[in-house]
């Protein structure tokens, strides 16, 4: 699934309609405000796992969300927990959360505890389908016909912790590991260094994920001008 398969199963009439009567809101209200704000929490996403201080917990976070079931869509956003969803919102968007939602409700014509709420909705959603494509990303490969250890955790298959005793390590396992301190060098400018690889491996996922694309134009593309 890439970011555009996701934003599609986002942004869907479907799951619009449910963010809609979730919040209290028009459809078109909610088109406004995701098609504001979801490029600086996309931005947001690639912030958390390029961060040194953050990419341990959002690999957590990830993990956490990659379980969450979105075979239903709707049924998701119909039972999503919006105060939960906020406290994702300011994860991702930090001390720009407040200008964030401000500037989406201007454009919308909503409150901003409407804006919100909307944004509460939606980072749920978005944090479950981007743990999962990780998680499938970093899934040990099944060897002798076995079924790939379960449970091992978005983490646990960046640490290495996933993969099948034997089998060669994949170009991302280990190497959080390594960010957390396993294998780090300091340069004479002081710098973190990583030898023989990426410095962050969830940072480059997310990056292959979310990066080189013009998300405000695939969002005009799903959502339309929004009003």
């Amino acid at each position: 699934m890439d970011l555009a398969s996701m934003l599609q199963t986002m942004l869907s009439s479907d799951s619009i309609a449910r963010m809609s009567e979730k919040t209290g809101t028009s459809t078109n209200e909610v088109k406004s405000v995701l098609l504001s704000a979801l490029p600086a929490m996309l931005s947001g996403v690639q912030g958390q796992a390029n961060n040194k201080d953050t990419v341990a917990g959002f690999a957590n976070a990830l993990d956490a969300h990659a379980k969450d079931d979105t075979s239903d869509v709707s049924a998701f956003l119909s039972n999503v927990d919006i105060k939960d969803g906020e406290k994702i919102v300011g994860h991702l968007l930090g001390g720009d959360k407040a200008a964030t939602t401000k500037a989406a409700a201007q454009k919308a014509g909503l409150s901003n505890a409407a804006t919100g709420k909307i944004l509460g909705a939606a980072a749920p959603l978005l944090m479950s389908l981007l743990g999962q494509q990780a998680a499938q990303a970093v899934q040990p490969k099944p060897q002798n016909a076995q079924q790939a250890p379960s449970g091992a955790g978005l983490l646990g298959s960046l640490l290495g912790g996933g993969q099948q005793q034997g089998a060669q390590p994949t170009g991302l396992g280990g190497l959080l590991g390594s960010l957390l301190g396993g294998g780090q060098q300091q340069s004479a400018g002081g710098e973190q260094q990583q030898s023989g690889g990426d410095v962050n491996p969830l940072g480059s996922m997310m990056g292959s994920m979310l990066g080189g694309v013009d998300v405000a134009s695939l969002l005009s593309g799903f959502l339309g001008s929004g009003k």
